[in-house]
């Protein structure tokens, strides 16, 4: 059995003259797990909390794994190309030319791959919303989402631009003398 009691005063105050009331009721009655609604309230959340905080650390974990790996494979594929930059350079194009070259070309990956990954978040976002997985937070956070993005095309930029300009400060015949 519980007992909600509401008092204006100290809660805390109030646990002595409720087991004079209840003695006074019954006295075989024992009283005990007194505890106010804030900390029933918290007890009940504490799952979530813990499945919340368990979330969180997934997901920074597979955002650095994303960020590494995007910069990786961006990196490691205009690494490749460090042949057609060396004749794009001995052909007369400039260090900026050949950095928007490749820039160009991530921003079109970033764009797809931003568009599948913000609904498949808005998707994921609207299913943990419904069930009621998120307590105290939205599943369509624009400012985590937003945030997410712009981490993810700043990786992209710092990836496609950082060996396009390393190889390009190359001396075009020894790029192209290059495995």
């Amino acid at each position: 059995m519980n007992l909600l009691v509401r008092s204006s005063g100290d809660p805390s105050l109030m646990t002595p003259i409720l087991r004079e009331e209840v003695r006074a009721i019954d006295p075989d009655l024992p009283l005990f797990g007194i505890r106010t609604m804030d900390a029933a309230l918290e007890q009940s959340r504490w799952m979530f909390q813990v499945i919340g905080s368990m979330f969180t650390i997934f997901a920074l974990i597979a955002l650095t794994l994303s960020a590494v790996g995007l910069y990786a494979v961006t990196a490691y594929a205009v690494s490749q190309r460090t042949q057609e930059i060396g004749l794009r350079m001995a052909l007369g194009a400039q260090r900026d030319q050949v950095a928007w070259l490749f820039l160009r070309r991530s921003f079109i990956q970033l764009a797809i791959g931003l568009t599948v990954g913000i609904a498949g978040a808005l998707g994921v976002g609207a299913l943990f919303s419904s069930t009621n997985l998120l307590v105290q937070n939205s599943g369509r956070d624009p400012i985590t989402i937003g945030g997410i993005a712009l981490l993810l095309a700043m990786v992209a930029v710092a990836a496609s631009v950082v060996p396009a300009r390393r190889a390009s400060r190359l001396d075009p015949m020894l790029a192209l003398r290059r495995d």
